[in-house]
């Protein structure tokens, strides 16, 4: 599998780069820091797999290089990976053909998952950016860390504390912080206020 990474953060690429590598063994990623870089790739490595674009770029923005592979690599996957957490920006790329929008604040595993879905032909969004909410509710629907958006269906579902640690691979204590957390954002006192709550502003199971 090929992928191409196009963002002007070095340091940002290097750390996904590192990530990246945990898809496959035989996983191949190419870099392009501005449209050109990326049109220069594009045409060059004519088996890449997958586009992993940022919007904000130093010469054209992100838009520019996603309207260029629609019209020019139609079966290449391109997916939006950015520090918007807009929704018009997010329907704006699926619009324009994107087959996953993944916000840069997302932890490694979720990504990781993100980017296998969109490999067996599915769309990916965040559930928090997805969500049919009123406006006045939006703020507080992204106010949630990406681990606590984890925990969230979760808990609507009933797992114990011990099975959302099992599920995510860290200690009961750090879930309890987590709920405490979640507790205080929704301004509830249990778990069962706190589901109610969570399916008011869009979450689900």
């Amino acid at each position: 599998m090929k992928i191409l990474v196009v963002d002007d953060h070095a340091l940002f690429c290097e750390g996904l780069c590192y990530v990246l590598e945990k898809l496959d063994n035989n996983v191949s990623i190419l870099e392009a820091n501005n449209f050109n870089d990326a049109v220069t790739q594009l045409n060059t490595n004519i088996d890449i797999d997958m586009v992993l674009l940022d919007l904000n770029m130093p010469d054209k923005d992100g838009f520019s290089v996603l309207d260029f592979c629609r019209e020019h690599y139609p079966l290449i996957s391109i997916v939006v990976l950015s520090a918007s957490k807009k929704r018009s920006d997010m329907n704006r790329a699926l619009e324009a053909g994107a087959m996953g929008f993944i916000p840069k604040d997302t932890t490694s595993n979720v990504m990781l998952g993100a980017i296998r879905l969109i490999m067996t032909g599915d769309i990916y969004v965040p559930q928090s950016m997805a969500m049919n909410v009123p406006d006045e509710d939006e703020e507080l629907a992204n106010s949630f860390t990406p681990r606590q958006l984890e925990i969230i269906p979760m808990m609507i579902k009933g797992f114990s504390n011990k099975k959302i640690a099992l599920e995510m691979g860290i200690s009961e204590a750090t879930i309890k912080m987590h709920f405490t957390a979640i507790f205080k954002r929704l301004e509830v006192n249990n778990r069962t206020e706190a589901a109610l709550a969570a399916r008011t502003l869009g979450f689900n199971e």
